[in-house]
């Protein structure tokens, strides 16, 4: 479910975009003018919300980007394990939600998270 889709020179430095079907945010950006009659050139450089990979990429200016929609939302933490079990503080509900090692080692039983929802993926970002 795309929230919308802009061109690569409306891409600004924090912007959440798909590469190769993965959500990335944008860390660096160069807008190159060429000759007389080309095209701007768009080098941009993303990290993977979810996976932290890097990936470089040049497309021209006009190149269309996809925008993924990000949904930020608050949870209890229930229990810890391989995944962590958070009840979502608006509509009570529970999920199984993946967690990097570096949060992971921060939490505890009935604290407070921050989860992202991308695109169906649910993620913890941060302990509150």
């Amino acid at each position: 479910m795309v929230l919308k889709i802009i061109d690569a020179t409306e891409a600004k430095v924090g912007t959440n975009v798909l590469v190769d079907g993965e959500p990335c945010t944008v860390k660096k950006m160069d807008i190159s003018k060429t000759g007389k009659h080309g095209h701007a050139k768009c080098r941009i450089e993303a990290v993977g919300i979810i996976s932290g990979n890097k990936k470089v990429f040049v497309v021209p200016g006009h190149e269309r980007l996809e925008v993924p929609l990000v949904d930020k939302r608050k949870g209890q933490v229930l229990s810890i394990g391989d995944k962590v079990s958070v009840m979502d503080l608006e509509n009570f509900e529970t999920l199984e939600v993946a967690c990097p090692d570096e949060v992971k080692s921060e939490l505890e039983i009935n604290s407070t998270v921050e989860y992202w929802d991308i695109e169906g993926t649910k993620v913890i970002k941060r302990k509150l």
